[in-house]
């Protein structure tokens, strides 16, 4: 018998008092120094989920990375790894790696599920692009073994976890067309949007010394994956650069081998003194960047959720978005619709948001309201529920 077999066996074995209160074990370590999406909506649960539920205790598994414990809560206990959270250890030795002797349920909140754990397991799925559409994440040579490794996690997730929370309706149905038995053990959880990002003055945060914060600009925020169309958006940037002399193009990203296409596409189209990188920012600067752009500029081909059109909003600051996957869901009729892969559809937006003033204000308004409903706390409340249902509690 496999040791994972094994494992899994001993503890289907075993009952829970039901006098006990549950004990929720939760994969934090996609919290680390550089921000990440995932980081970001793990770290906004943790600091909710052990006051929604005093009476539960709540096991972290924290990366080695962190110093700082990520929760002062006294039904807090913490385990730190040095593996981390989407690695070949994790995926196929969880049980070896973490005692789950008391445990009651785990969440695996990035994507896949680790095989072998032990017991009752929910799964957040931002996406399932891996599945569907693994070009648009990375269409390398390493991609072909991303491709392997995230598809056997999440197969498993579809497969066996007892709950799976999708980040927005469109992952939802994704999931349901992909693998429909998942279809009933779905729920649809909106991300929200941190407290941090709001309306602000350039530089109120204290802390902004970029040199873009001078300029006259619009903003893209996102890693260099494919699925960004970052080309697209360069691309369209060019359409309108000439009749807007005095507007440039601010792209937010980490800085690796795929923008060296990113750059030789800039020269090709003359825009090296109109387009700026700014390696990726903590949440005051970001919202500093977001006060002073006249538009986020967010044509992605596909999105889970999409993350820095809820934070522009939140900040006042006018979002162009794509028509497709979750970011109509998620601005809410809040931003301008684009077909992502047209470059003249990207391009007429920008021309609008640019030449109306009272068109740009508008947008702010519907932003700020729309970005109001994107609630964390709610968030949190509704995983408790998932978790209570998971582990049949009353």
């Amino acid at each position: 018998m496999k040791f994972v077999d094994a494992i899994v066996l001993a503890y289907a074995s075993r009952s829970r008092d039901a006098n006990t209160m549950p004990v929720i074990c939760v994969d934090c370590r996609y919290i680390r120094p550089r921000p990440s999406g995932i980081g970001m909506h793990v770290r906004e649960l943790v600091a909710r989920l052990p006051n929604l539920a005093p009476k539960w205790s709540f096991l972290l598994l924290r990366n080695a990375e962190m110093d700082e414990p990520l929760s002062t809560a006294p039904n807090v206990k913490e385990q730190v790894m040095r593996q981390g959270a989407n690695t070949p250890q994790s995926m196929w030795a969880l049980p070896r790696l973490v005692d789950f002797e008391g445990v009651d349920l785990f969440h695996a909140p990035s994507n896949i599920l680790p095989a072998g754990v032990p017991v009752p397991t929910v799964t957040t799925i931002h996406d399932i692009m891996w599945l569907t559409r693994p070009a648009l994440c990375n269409a390398g040579f390493w991609g072909q073994i991303e491709r392997r490794f995230y598809s056997h996690g999440l197969r498993r997730a579809l497969r066996s976890s007892e709950a799976i929370i999708a980040v927005s309706n469109a992952t939802r149905l994704d999931i349901e067309r992909y693998h429909p038995a998942a279809a009933e053990k779905t729920t649809t959880i909106l991300s929200g949007v941190s407290g941090s990002f709001r309306p602000a003055e350039i530089g109120q945060s204290g802390k902004a010394d970029m040199d873009m914060l001078g300029l006259n600009y619009i903003l893209v925020i996102g890693q260099n994956a494919p699925y960004k169309n970052h080309a697209g958006a360069i691309r369209a940037f060019a359409q309108v650069a000439v009749g807007h002399p005095d507007v440039q193009l601010v792209l937010v990203q980490r800085r690796g081998r795929r923008s060296r296409q990113l750059v030789q596409l800039i020269r090709s189209l003359n825009l090296s003194s109109r387009v700026h990188f700014v390696e990726p920012l903590d949440d005051e600067n970001l919202v500093d960047l977001y006060a002073g752009a006249i538009a986020l500029l967010h044509p992605s081909l596909y999105e889970g959720f999409g993350m820095p059109i809820a934070e522009a909003m939140a900040c006042g600051c006018p979002v162009i978005t794509s028509d497709v996957s979750a970011m109509p869901e998620v601005a809410g009729g809040a931003a301008l619709l684009v077909n992502p892969e047209d470059a003249q559809s990207i391009a007429k937006a920008l021309r609008d948001v640019l030449s109306d003033a009272d068109l740009r204000n508008a947008m702010r308004k519907r932003g700020l309201d729309r970005a109001k409903q994107l609630c964390w706390d709610r968030c949190a409340e509704q995983h408790i529920e998932v978790y209570r249902r998971v582990i049949e509690i009353g």
